[in-house]
């Protein structure tokens, strides 16, 4: 099997684990039915990414970004508190999401479970950035609906040597 073939077949079974874990995360978690989305409006104005870095037997991030409506939503149904504004309770909601969507997906894995960390969160809130990482063999971007909102994954990672 070609190189190219491997690396396929790897990113099909992870994007499989990532949308099983966000039917987990956001279904049984948060309450919320949450669907692959396969056409998504690009995400305008100020938008909320909680980033997860990846270390072990797989090093990279995995990144979950929403609008800010989407991320005072994911908020709402973590804590059962509804939000006005992207304050520190809905900073540390997408975060903790983020982790929790990481850890279910790589727990999908026996040897990702037991041989990849998963670092504190960092959360980015703001209108116009971006984010940069390191050119990497495997890379996931998933969109995803959840009520009248939208989230967005992005895994870019590769496998330790």
């Amino acid at each position: 099997m070609a190189a190219l073939d491997v690396v396929e077949k790897e990113i099909a079974r992870l994007e499989e684990y990532l949308d099983q874990a966000m039917e987990e995360v956001f279904g049984k978690m948060m309450g919320v039915t949450c669907s692959q989305a396969v056409e998504v409006d690009p995400m305008e104005g100020e938008t909320v990414a909680a980033l997860i870095g990846l270390a072990g037997a797989l090093t990279g991030t995995l990144v979950l970004q929403s609008t800010r409506d989407g991320a005072m939503r994911i908020c709402g149904c973590l804590t059962g508190q509804e939000s006005t504004e992207v304050d520190e309770t809905v900073r540390d909601a997408i975060g903790e999401v983020g982790n929790m969507v990481a850890g279910a997906w790589k727990g999908h894995d026996t040897e990702l479970a037991s041989r990849c960390l998963l670092s504190t969160p960092t959360v980015v809130v703001g209108s116009r950035y971006e984010l940069f990482s390191r050119r990497a063999l495997i890379r996931i971007d998933r969109s995803y609906r959840f009520d009248q909102h939208s989230c967005a994954i992005t895994v870019s990672c590769q496998r330790a040597t």
